[in-house]
Order: C-alpha cells, then sequence, then structure tokens
C-alpha cells in the first residue's frame, strides 16, 4: 500500500527529527512496535486511532501507553501532535512510508517478489541474498503468491526486473521451437 501525500509529509518531518537525533533507527523500532500493539488490539485501535473520543483522552491515553511501552519523547510528542491534527487514523500509513524513508538513508531496497506458492524462511533468505548480491545493496522482500507462475518467482526491483517464473521459462521454450 502507497501511502498518500499527507502520511509522506508528517513521516518526513518524523524522521527529519529522528535524523537530527541520529536515532532514526530506534524511532522505527518504536513505530514498529506500537504498529503491532494497534494491530494487535481491536478496541485500543479504535480508542487511539479513530476521532471517537475527546483529543485530551485520547492523548492521555497515548501518555499512558508510551510509559509503559518506554516510548521516547520524540515519537510521545509526535503521536499527541498527530491527534491535534487529526492524522493518528494515518498512522499505519505514516510508520509505511517512514519505514520508506529509513530503507532509503540505509541504502535499502525493496523488491516485490512474486511466487507461485508460499515461500518458507530457508528459500526467503536465499532469495534475499541472491537479490542482494545481483544489486549489491541489502534488499527487503515484499512477497504476494500468484499461482499463475507455475513455479519460480518474478523480482522487482525499481525498473529492474528478474524473471525466473516457469510460465515464462515455457513461453521462451515455445518461441523458440517454433522459430526453428
Amino acid at each position: 500500500m502507497m501511502a498518500g501525500g499527507a502520511a509522506q509529509r508528517y513521516a518526513k518531518a518524523l524522521f527529519g527529527l529522528a535524523q537530527d537525533e541520529r536515532r532514526h533507527r530506534e524511532i522505527r523500532a518504536e513505530l514498529a512496535r506500537l504498529r503491532a500493539l494497534f494491530d494487535g488490539s481491536r478496541e485500543l485501535s479504535t480508542a487511539l486511532l479513530t476521532p471517537m473520543h475527546p483529543a485530551a483522552e485520547r492523548k492521555a491515553a497515548l501518555r499512558a501507553l508510551a510509559a509503559r511501552e518506554n516510548v521516547s519523547p520524540l515519537v510521545q510528542n509526535f503521536l499527541g501532535f498527530l491527534v491535534d491534527q487529526r492524522r493518528l487514523i494515518q498512522f499505519d500509513s505514516i510508520v509505511e512510508a517512514y519505514d520508506a524513508f529509513a530503507d532509503q538513508a540505509e541504502g535499502m531496497l525493496t523488491a516485490q517478489v512474486t511466487v507461485a506458492s508460499p515461500l518458507d524462511d530457508r528459500r526467503k533468505d536465499r532469495l534475499r541474498r541472491a537479490l542482494s548480491d545481483r544489486t549489491g545493496r541489502e534488499v527487503k522482500l515484499e512477497i504476494a503468491v500468484d499461482p499463475s507462475l507455475i513455479g519460480g518467482a518474478i523480482a522487482k526491483i525499481g525498473d529492474l526486473v528478474f524473471d525466473g517464473s516457469l510460465r515464462t521459462q515455457l513461453s521462451q521454450l515455445r518461441a523458440n521451437l517454433t522459430s526453428s
């Protein structure tokens, strides 16, 4: 999912502040932890992320949660600001955009990989390492399953496409056989 314009702006602002403190990795971890908490509790996410309750109540609940989860003052202030701006509902998109800024700063690429069947951890790691070796940079995988590939995988990193699908190999074989 692509983050919207407002989410991008808020994430960029937070990322800039985190970089100023040389803490963008720690802030990323805090955001991921909070996202997991919100995802893990429908009641918590409904109470905090949607503007059903007054801002003061949501900010107080966020402060209590932040204290319990040992969240930095930077993230606490950012969450309060999001409540004031009525943007906390976009928290997932903001975290996603922040992750993209952090990946870019760390030189990490994201590969959109389509596979014929789910991959186990060993195969994911092999694929990640192969793409990292091929690109010369660290690669993060975003994996989707498409049984129509029959076998193999297609990896897209920016404009670069690695097509190792059985469907494509069969098409190429058919083209070679018919042209001979």
